[in-house]
């Protein structure tokens, strides 16, 4: 069976094994990178196609008839016309559960590094100002304790539970939102609701029409003045402009945003300028450690295998 792996780079750079890979899929042609110009070429004749951020559109499934199988490396499958494969009888297989570890380190790194502002005590340390001071410690940005503060989150799925499961360590307290346009569920709070009560707000929300500017000027006013904002999830939850203005008018306390609308952001974006504080902006790494990038391979092989036995695994359709 032929298949194509369009974007392996946004995976590995050189790191990982790709055995199972090959042991599922032995004609399985590879690209470090995939323009989306040129997707239509390279998935001709396939039928198995593998990706990560490249976009499939429902004109190119008609044009491969041949095509049985789409399989992505990631949870969200916004890149890919899931109601037209399912029209052309075209399984859509996504990974689940792969990189919980790395993505609750990665909310808890940046967590405590805006807590205890470790930038700019770094920095205040490296310009002399620590050497100026007359004093052994010098504490002129506050710093928090998590212990006793509440965070909320919304997505409460394996990354979700991630999270909170960690918070427990700290001793925080975790409030979980009713997700925009589903089900109320006991126990959980609208957003509306959540938002005046927490002192952390940590989304992992897949992006939907409902939940698309899920964050945007109504909610921040919402929000704590000194409350923190993390956003490993889509870039499209947040509205950068308002975050951005919001942090800049000291209406907020601080965010770490690993997602942006556009990836890479050729365009620029608000949170890119100069001069907003307290605020970390990372290249999509949440879920970049090498474990969960290597557990990302091997399941999306087990995918691949599973459809092969006609099995349904990971089967969105």
């Amino acid at each position: 069976m032929r298949g194509v792996f369009l974007d392996l780079g946004t995976v590995s750079n050189g790191d990982l094994d790709t055995g199972s890979l090959l042991a599922a899929l032995p004609e399985l042609a590879t690209y470090e990178q995939t323009d989306q110009e040129q997707v239509a070429a390279r998935i001709a004749g396939c039928e198995v196609v593998l990706l990560n951020k490249c976009r499939v559109t429902r004109q190119m499934m008609a044009a491969n008839p041949q095509l049985e199988l789409i399989a992505l490396t990631a949870t969200g499958v916004d890149n890919v016309d899931v109601a037209a494969a399912g029209e052309f009888g075209i399984g859509v297989a996504n990974l689940r559960d792969y990189c919980t570890p790395s993505v609750a380190q990665h909310v808890f790194a940046v967590l405590l590094a805006l807590t205890h502002r470790l930038a700019d005590y770094d920095q205040f340390s490296k310009r002399g100002d620590w050497g100026r001071s007359g004093q052994f410690s010098v504490f002129p940005f506050p710093i928090r304790e998590l212990s006793g503060r509440t965070l909320g989150i919304v997505g409460y799925g394996a990354l979700g539970r991630g999270v909170a499961h960690v918070a427990g360590a700290f001793g925080m307290r975790v409030v979980v939102a009713n997700r925009p346009g589903g089900d109320r569920l006991a126990g959980r709070l609208d957003l509306a609701e959540l938002l005046p009560l927490a002192d952390v707000l940590s989304l992992h929300c897949p992006l939907t029409p409902a939940t698309r500017g899920l964050i945007g000027e109504r909610e921040l006013t919402l929000m704590k003045p000194d409350a923190i904002i993390i956003n490993t999830a889509r870039g499209a939850l947040i509205d950068a402009a308002a975050l951005a203005t919001a942090l800049r008018e000291g209406r907020l306390g601080g965010a770490g945003i690993d997602v942006l609308e556009q990836e890479p952001p050729v365009d620029g974006n608000p949170l890119l300028e100069a001069g907003i504080p307290n605020l970390i902006v990372t290249p999509h790494t949440a879920w970049a450690a090498r474990e969960s990038r290597q557990r990302c391979l091997d399941e999306l092989a087990a995918n691949v295998q599973a459809f092969l036995r006609g099995e349904r695994r990971n089967r969105v359709t």
